[in-house]
């Protein structure tokens, strides 16, 4: 079983390698634009497919479907919630981007404000990708690895004969394979084959999602197979069937009007990582298409990413184990040992595609926002992309030393997500100010991410204003800061603004026409997260 099961994880693997080479095996590598943006030659299909494999990861395989195995259906508001998001994306931030002709989020503040602020958030960034994202996908997707093809099993007495436990040795084999595999794709190809393999793999990841739900379902309904399953699904878990989350679920209800939904604007309007496909846009409509095709898509979400964690609910809660384990052992139990396998390959398609998207942005950054604009002002094209491709490596080989050491950190998720909202909230802030007026000040957005920064640091982080944060909820918390920094950065600009008005230029690097369905699309994706969501909520639950 174990042969047929690493066999046909090589052939899907190699076969999307195969692939993805041929197809941009002509491209253009060795200019910046070619490198970091695609020639911005990127169509709708491919930016679609990009972005959702770049946001799907064996965290949100198995961290999400394990937050359904313990709370149910109301947390699928990470899948859904995003796709308004999206829609603001393709609406207001996508043309102001594309206009400006930028590769990076801090390019754009440097427009808008100046270099210093375009330092400081290169910098915070690069800290945030190198130190924690980097290391994390590599741990996370490896643990997940691990499990799903039994890499001790297939070891066999070689750890015992260099002396290694067999999980400690798995789990460094695993990630320096997918760190040097996604490191070649994303340092020697460039955007372009990062979401060529993106868009291939997502398919895979997409079907393979899809499969273990309807195996699930016919294991779970027997001889009545999948439409007794998921008579049988609904039956038992009624009251989990719910898209409202009470007090004592992960996701309560109010938090989805706070810091659930400033963190999905950031990360799918402002984060370098998942963004810069959209940069690399042939035209505005191709990126809006591309856009919004990717919020139809995640509205799927709820199907692969939290029903299964409910079916693993169904068939495993008499056994006692943790909620991050419930994937992998459905996955198991369900899938045969080929479309394991098959499923294997598509999961370490998710986990490079998080990796490799986050190492290309982290070059750019440096290479587009440090080299160019601080260290070497007169460096040559080539010269950029070659400094990009030597960071690169050696952020490589830093996140792989460091990834295989977080196995001794506890709630490291935890950790991750307070680390994320001390660099998503301040930046998204001074972003959305800068695009909303015209006379706040540079003053204003180094205060605003400065201030935010160290705020949000210290009442998660200094006695005893950690203590009033836990008063409140998080996500609240959250809000509450950006609120108090859109407030900040408002007064300092009407206190001392701007001696002009800032007005952004459109420097012609893609046709700005835009999709003319752009905004009844946008607007039927918005009505059917509403549908969905009445649908399915119970607020009784509110009021007990």
């Amino acid at each position: 079983m174990y042969l047929v099961t690493l066999l046909s994880f090589l052939f899907f693997t190699g076969l999307v390698g195969l692939c993805t080479w041929w197809i941009t095996r002509k491209d253009d590598h060795g200019s910046s634009t070619g490198y970091f943006l695609g020639g911005r030659s990127l169509t709708f299909p491919l930016i679609a497919g990009s972005l959702l494999l770049t946001n799907l990861s064996t965290e949100q395989m198995v961290g999400l479907n394990g937050a359904a195995f313990t709370d149910g259906l109301c947390v699928m508001v990470w899948e859904v919630v995003c796709v308004v998001a999206l829609v603001f994306m393709a609406w207001f931030f996508l043309p102001r981007f594309l206009r400006s002709g930028v590769a990076t989020v801090p390019q754009y503040l440097e427009i808008r404000f100046d270099h210093q602020t375009q330092v400081i958030t290169n910098l915070i960034f690069l800290l945030a990708y190198v130190g924690i994202l980097l290391p994390i996908i590599l741990y996370t997707g490896a643990t997940g690895m691990v499990g799903i093809l039994d890499v001790p099993s297939m070891l066999g007495s070689l750890p015992e004969s260099v002396g290694m436990d067999p999980g400690t040795m798995a789990l460094w084999l695993i990630v320096w394979a997918v760190g040097l595999i996604g490191s070649v794709y994303a340092l020697f190809g460039g955007l372009r084959t990062v979401a060529v393999s993106d868009t291939i793999n997502g398919v895979g990841l997409l079907v393979g999602g899809f499969m273990i739900t309807a195996f699930a379902l016919a294991q779970l309904g027997g001889e009545g197979g999948i439409s007794e399953g998921a008579s049988l699904l609904v039956e038992q878990q009624r009251d989990r069937f719910n898209s409202v989350g009470g007090d004592d679920s992960s996701v309560p209800f109010g938090t989805i009007f706070s810091g659930i939904f400033l963190l999905n604007l950031f990360y799918w309007t402002t984060n370098q990582q998942i963004i810069q496909r959209t940069f690399g846009a042939s035209s505005l409509a191709e990126g809006q298409k591309g856009v919004l095709l990717t919020g139809a898509l995640k509205l799927l979400g709820p199907l692969y990413l939290v029903i299964p964690g409910m079916l693993a609910y169904s068939l495993f809660a008499g056994d006692d184990i943790k909620a991050d384990q419930a994937y992998g052992m459905l996955v198991n139990k369900v899938l045969p040992a080929p479309l394991t396998g098959f499923f294997a390959a598509a999961m370490i398609g998710a986990i490079l595609s998080s990796f490799n998207s986050a190492l290309n942005s982290s070059c750019t950054l440096f290479s587009l926002g440090l080299f160019k604009n601080v260290i070497k002002k007169d460096a040559s094209e080539q010269a950029v992309v070659r400094s990009g491709k030597i960071f690169g490596w050696i952020v490589a080989v830093v996140a792989m030393s460091i990834a295989p050491l977080l196995a001794n950190t506890t709630s490291i998720f935890g950790y991750l997500q307070k680390m994320n909202g001390m660099y998503f909230i301040p930046i998204f802030a001074v972003v959305l100010i800068g695009m909303l007026t015209k006379r706040v000040p540079p003053l204003a957005a180094k205060v605003g991410l400065i201030a935010g920064f160290t705020v949000i640091a210290v009442g998660y982080f200094v006695h005893p204003f950690d203590k009033i944060v836990s008063s409140l909820h998080e996500y609240h918390f959250l809000g509450i800061v950006f609120a108090w920094l859109l407030i900040l950065m408002l007064v300092i600009g009407e206190i001392k603004p701007r001696e002009t008005e800032f007005v952004q230029e459109d420097v012609g690097a893609v046709d700005m026409t835009a999709w003319r369905f752009a905004k009844p699309v946008g607007l039927l994706l918005i009505a059917i997260v509403f549908a969905v969501y009445s649908t399915m909520a119970d607020f009784s639950i509110l009021v007990q």
